[in-house]
């Protein structure tokens, strides 16, 4: 087996933390066999006598995944409760519960670990990986899971045209989705079209699950080939066709049902009691009796009884009840600088600690000028290089700093975080300086020197450049206020803008309608660069928003979407030789090319360098980190492995 601990031109990625003072505390997993006296939740020990339940070794994979618990082994019962936001809040369960990939990461975001998968090999030529599965692993119906369930996932569902217009990024290299084969009941081979170096370290994101997401026995229900009148079925449900029957009954990574049937099986720790559906108050969850994994001493995990994630209509809720105990971890819509404070006082009211995060995004606010507006003078004016150049000189970033982020950061476009093996001061700094009269100067050069009798300016074609800024308050507060004032310094340079808040349900179905003028989202990529690039060229669908149909061409090999320009094209090539390249060298330099190119293109729009975050833990509440990456690569508190944590 080759050694997986990525390292960046010498220096590791745990390196790099330590170096930045983020060194976290290390969780060893070592796969060990099943201790003889293997316990279990006093619950599950009833219903194994009253015989509503098999025996504990009759539940269990003759080689369950042993988790070394962060502080010490801890005992069962209690409920972990967690606030989520409204509707479409469902990545705040993913990021507590939805870890159970093949592969995980360590608690230092360093390493690819065993996780559903026990071991893999890898074929010299980087193009063939080899999962070794669990024997006997089970789902939490009882089922057995197998090989059979990984091919299912990715030949039947994910590669299913009709389910997905493209196979996700992570499933393709050079064009052509992988080819998933059984070599027999717990062995299973990834075949793909050219060397995909960086296939470990993405089936341990969020976005790396589907292989071990659908269930062949429950989901083939839901698909053509199973025989039934699948359109009648989606009728009687008050859907409309058979893939919105499927994604109802079994879900997907990143949406709401994927929480709001509790009869779908999953691998996760807890299953869901009660479901994430439209007027929910609550979600509430409940231990997996069928859970592969066990501590040290043989005990059966979660040692949680169940999770309770309570709705909570706005923030002011959440942090209310933050601080009056209610809510045992949490940092997700409270990490706002200007909550610290009062965090902070009322810690011994509420009896909790503060939880450290560590910023794996570059950007903490990036402003995307939708270069593919429906609008033709729209798309002219965003696509107008200069124009963004002289938006981006118009920027009184110190000032957003102080007012907005007191002074904890630094004026920032994109680019990997200062002190990575990668950075690119020429991509990170450019057009960061405030200078108003630059500014004008190249928007009167560019064409855009005639205003309106309110002093607006004028397009050369006579239109208005008003444009408006989708923003989530419920989500990103900080960026509504940094909008406010980045609105304030744009009409000073005659630009008439409107900071458009809106709820997120529309603003995803703005942004992948390409529909948007502009929209703003933390910019990613600061620490993990390869993992998430979509500020770098237009790498994601949903996330690239100042380009979306690039996006879709890219990850369709042409079949969709709009056909980008010769600079993204030459992106999109280096990032797939980059990502076939093994050696960590070679591939800095590779990337390097692709940062001179995004810095020339220069798409977006930085306010300031992503500022380090914060949350809280309830003081009974254990073998909880204390400080942790903050990261969707890294789907935070998750790869802390929540099914250890336990009170007292």
């Amino acid at each position: 087996m080759q050694d997986h601990n990525p390292s960046f031109g010498g220096l590791s990625r745990r390196g790099f933390l330590a170096a930045s003072g983020s060194v976290l505390a290390l969780a060893a997993f070592a796969p060990q066999a099943l201790a003889a006296n293997a316990k279990e939740a006093p619950s599950l020990a009833e219903a194994v006598k009253s015989g509503g339940l098999p025996a504990l070794n009759d539940r269990l994979p003759v080689n369950p995944l042993v988790v070394t618990p962060h502080e010490k082994v801890g005992t069962y019962g209690g409920s972990i409760r967690r606030g989520l936001r409204g509707s479409s809040d469902h990545n705040g369960i993913l990021r507590l519960v939805g870890n159970q990939g093949l592969v995980r990461w360590n608690m230092d975001f360093t390493e690819v670990l065993p996780n559903v998968a026990d071991s893999w090999e890898i074929s010299p030529d980087g193009t063939q990986f080899t999962f070794k599965l669990r024997q006997g692993m089970r789902w939490s119906d009882g089922q057995p899971f197998t090989a059979d369930d990984v091919v299912f996932s990715i030949e039947e569902v994910v590669k299913n045209t009709d389910l997905y217009s493209a196979t996700p990024a992570q499933l393709q290299v050079a064009g052509k989705p992988v080819v998933a084969e059984k070599v027999d009941e717990t062995t299973v081979r990834f075949t793909f079209a050219a060397p995909n170096a960086l296939f470990l370290e993405n089936l341990a994101t969020p976005l790396g699950q589907h292989p071990t997401l659908f269930a062949k026995h429950y989901c083939g229900q839901f698909l053509p080939s199973s025989g039934r009148d699948l359109e009648a079925e989606a009728k009687a449900a008050g859907l409309g066709t058979w893939p919105e029957l499927f994604r109802a009954k079994c879900g997907d990574i990143e949406i709401p049902s994927r929480w709001a049937n509790p009869e779908k099986p999953t691998l996760d720790p807890w299953v869901v009691k009660e479901p994430y559906t439209g007027g929910a108050t609550r979600v509430v969850m409940t231990r997996n009796p069928y859970f592969w994994q066990v501590d040290t001493e043989g005990n059966q995990l979660p040692y949680a009884d169940e999770l309770n994630f309570g709705i909570s209509q706005d923030v002011e809720s959440l942090m209310l009840n933050v601080i009056s105990g209610q809510i045992d971890i949490q940092d997700r819509h409270i990490n706002i600088l200007a909550n610290k404070p009062t965090l902070s006082e009322n810690a011994q009211k509420g009896d909790y600690r503060l939880l450290k995060l560590v910023p794996s995004a570059a950007q903490q606010c990036q402003i995307y000028l939708n270069m593919t507006h429906k609008d033709k003078g729209m798309r002219e004016m965003f696509g107008n290089k200069a124009v963004r150049q002289a938006l981006s000189l118009g920027l009184n970033r110190d000032e957003i700093i102080e007012i907005v982020y007191f002074g904890q950061s630094e004026p920032y476009q994109t680019g990997p975080r200062p002190g990575h093996p990668w950075h690119h001061a020429g991509l990170s700094k450019q057009f960061t300086e405030y200078d108003p009269d630059k500014a004008n100067a190249l928007l009167d050069e560019a064409g855009y020197h005639k205003r309106d009798g309110n002093g607006w300016r004028l397009r050369p074609d006579g239109g208005t450049t008003f444009f408006a800024i989708d923003v989530i308050p419920t989500l990103y507060p900080d960026l509504v206020d940094t909008l406010e004032l980045v609105k304030a310094h744009w009409a000073e340079l005659g630009f008439d803008v409107k900071v458009n808040t809106i709820e997120r349900a529309l603003y995803y179905t703005r942004g992948d309608d390409n529909a948007h003028d502009a929209q703003v989202w933390p910019g990613p990529g600061g620490l993990d660069p390869m993992l998430d690039p979509r500020d770098y060229f237009a790498f994601h669908p949903q996330g690239s928003r100042y380009a979306i149909p690039w996006a879709m061409w890219y990850t369709s090999n042409g079949a969709s979407g709009e056909e980008p320009p010769e600079s993204q094209k030459q992106r999109f090539a280096l990032f797939d030789q980059a990502r076939a390249t093994a050696d960590l060298a070679k591939r800095g330099e590779i990337m390097k090319q692709v940062f001179d190119l995004t810095a020339d293109a220069f798409e977006t729009i930085g306010v300031c360098l992503a500022v380090g975050g914060f949350g809280i833990i309830r003081n009974n509440l254990h073998n909880v980190p204390e400080t942790q990456p903050d990261s969707w690569s890294w789907p935070n508190p998750g790869p802390a492995m929540p099914q250890q944590f336990y009170f007292t």
